[in-house]
Formats: structure tokens, sequence, C-alpha cells
């Protein structure tokens, strides 16, 4: 008898957004008519920069020539985009070694696959809201998770409670899906939480591009003390367009340490570089050149370009927001517009009414927790004639 995985049942039946995709689908095969509009799944529009573009056509000519062609890569990636990323980590004060950067097909996957370092014993400690991913990755494996609630009253930023003890905390910052961004001294907070009960924080920084306040850090170890107790998740799909070409990378310093059950000290570098050599067989070469040239001066400068974009898309939902009387959170430093339902309304019940009133499709505040219900996240990654649309549709019936 071939026995598998019970702790699957402790899961939902189907992920958030299938859920989403299943009842958008249901609605347009009854309404043909219906224009809808989605700001929904964080799915960006906006094509790919010209200069990734020509750094992966020309990749691919080395790939059809017998002297330039590319077979198996190194699993941790090439060098040459981790000596970039290297560099545009010096951009923001960060000093790293090209050894700490693991190139990946993107953060989501990172995020789950990070769980193989660690021991089943571990207590789990996630935000709630949350991004299911956090969470259902660990509830595969069985572990014991704790929660920690994102509010009004605290900016949905939650803090550590010393009287909680937790081996492996989430934080995302900016947040997916409530758009708020930690400042320097709250994550000195978790860093210090962190060093002293021996806990390893798994940062995701997925939108740290769209942050413009030079007070909110772009990396957790902007923060001292943050190489010996984090582990840096990141990811190029919002940051340059790579949603359909999948680079990401994760930085596991080299100074992070942590000691078996039996009291073994390793080094979570080498465990994570075991991990991806046996289990991962590494990003295409085509994309890792494409991936360069997102961080040269003109590749940055293009995919800013198109950051702006986005961030203008937010501002245009949060003014129509602020002129009906509705408190949301995030539109700045983040791509996500987290909203309170207006009316006392429910998660899903707002879902039903934006999508068959307004032929607006958004993601239930409920589906990234129990704290989310009552709330509802918007993206700004429309088109600009769609997100325009959208915002004339809530300014006549909201």
């Amino acid at each position: 008898m071939a026995w598998v995985n019970e702790n699957f049942t402790a899961l939902q039946d189907s992920y958030l957004f299938s859920q989403v995709a299943h009842k958008v689908a249901a609605y347009s095969a009854a309404h043909p008519e219906q224009k809808i509009i989605r700001l929904g799944i964080g799915d960006v529009t906006l094509p790919l920069a010209p200069v990734v573009v020509e750094a992966m056509q020309k990749a691919a000519a080395e790939m059809g020539v017998k002297e330039t062609f590319r077979g198996y890569g190194p699993e941790q990636g090439y060098g040459f985009l981790q000596e970039a990323l290297v560099k545009y980590y010096a951009g923001f004060g960060v000093t790293l070694e090209a050894s700490e950067v693991f190139i990946s097909d993107g953060a989501k996957s990172d995020c789950g696959n990070i769980t193989d370092i660690f021991d089943d014993a571990n207590v789990i400690l996630v935000p709630d809201p949350v991004y299911p991913v956090y969470l259902d990755t660990n509830r595969m494996r069985g572990r014991k998770i704790r929660f920690m609630e994102g509010t009004p009253e605290n900016g949905f930023l939650p803090m550590p409670d010393p009287a909680v003890k937790a081996d492996i905390i989430y934080l995302c910052s900016p947040n997916n899906p409530t758009g708020a961004a930690y400042s320097k001294a709250q994550l000195k907070e978790w860093v210090a939480y962190a060093r002293q009960n021996g806990a390893v924080i798994l940062y995701d920084a997925a939108y740290e591009a769209f942050i413009e306040d030079g007070e909110l850090p772009r990396s957790i170890f902007q923060i001292e003390g943050a190489k010996e107790c984090a582990i840096e998740l990141c990811s190029l799909s919002k940051t340059a367009g790579f949603t359909g070409t999948r680079c990401g990378y994760t930085v596991v310093p080299l100074a992070l340490k942590r000691k078996t059950k039996s009291g073994k000290e390793l080094s979570l570098n080498k465990m994570w570089l075991r991990r991806q050599t046996t289990k991962f067989n590494g990003v295409p070469y085509v994309v890792q050149r494409a991936a360069e040239a997102v961080f040269t001066p003109e590749g940055q400068k293009q995919c800013r370009a198109n950051l702006a974009y986005y961030k203008e898309n937010a501002r245009l939902i949060g003014q129509a927001l602020e002129e009906k009387g509705i408190l949301y959170y995030g539109g700045t430093n983040s791509p996500y517009i987290w909203l309170q339902c207006p009316r006392q309304m429910k998660s899903w019940e707002f879902f039903d009414f934006l999508l068959e009133k307004l032929g607006i499709v958004g993601t239930p505040g409920s589906g990234f927790g129990s704290r989310g219900e009552g709330w509802f996240r918007l993206t700004a990654f429309a088109s600009r004639e769609a997100t325009e649309e959208a915002v004339a549709r809530l300014r006549k019936q909201l």
C-alpha cells in the first residue's frame, strides 16, 4: 500500500486564485456581453523591456551556434547574474558575496522549496492576512503554525510578541496582500526577536522595487545583524515583468547557521546549495541573460518606467476610493490596494457585487486568512485603459 500525505487534507480544495478564476469563468460564460476588468491576480500586462528582449534574443542565437551553445548550467545560477545582483544590492547599501545569491524560477517556488532545509518540528509564525503559499506549504509538511494578526490598529504590520515563541517567521514587505511596508525601526525589532530566539526570518521582498520612500528598507539585510537570522526571497516577476519568463533569486547569507536536533551546527547556505543541486536543474541560460539585462543602467531605466506606469494605476484607484470615503491601505510603495468592503459586506459578497454589478474582478480578503474577512485586494497591474474604466465604474456605482 502506497500511503499518501495526509497533511493535504488540511488544505482547501483549491488554491485561492483558482477559486476566483472558476467564478469569473462561470460568470463570463453566462454573461458574454459583459466586459470584465481584471484587477485580481497580480499578473503584469506591460511587455518586457526592450533591453531585456534584446538580451534574450542574443542569448537564444548563441544557443544555435556550436561554439556558444550551453547545456546544463550551474544550479545556483550563472556567475554573471549573481554578480549583477551583488552590484544591485550594493546600490542600497547591502554587501553580498556572489555565493550567497541563488538564482531560481521565482519567489513562489523558493517560498515552498525553502521548507526542505528546516525540520518539521519547527513552529511557524505567519501573518494574517497572509500570502497563501506561506501557509499551505507548511500545512503540507504538517507543521505547527501560529498566526500574528494584521489589523487596522497596527497598520497591518504585526510586530513581535515576546510571549510567542516561533522558529520560522514569514515576513513580506511591501506586503501581499495589504500593501503595507515595514520601517527600518520595525524590522530592527524583528531581527532582535529572531536573534534572541534563534529563529530564522524568511523575508519576501518580491515588491521591493515599488518602494519610493527612502526611509523604508529595500532589503532586510539593511538591518544590522540580519545576516545571522534571515533569508531573503525576491522575484523579477513584478520588478521586470517576468511573470511568464520565470526568474527570481534567494539570498542565503554565509553567516547564517543553525543546529540540528542532535546539536550539529550547519550552514544554511550550504544546505540550500545541496538542496538545489539535488532537486533543481537551474534557470535557463536565455532567461538568465535576460535577467542580467534588467540590472544594467538601461535596463533599470526601462523597468522603472514600467513600474511608474503601475504606480500611476494604483494612484488612480486610491484616488477614487478616497472620493468614496472607503478606507484602504497600500497603493504607495506597493502595487496592491487593500480596501475595507463598503456597507459591512463580507469579502466574497463584495467580490460578487463587483463582478455582477461593475464587471470588475478583485480578490476577496478572506482568502488570505481570517483577519482578511471584510477586506478586499485590487491590483494596479491592468492596462491604463482598463484601470481608468474600472475607476469610472467605481465612481459611478460604488
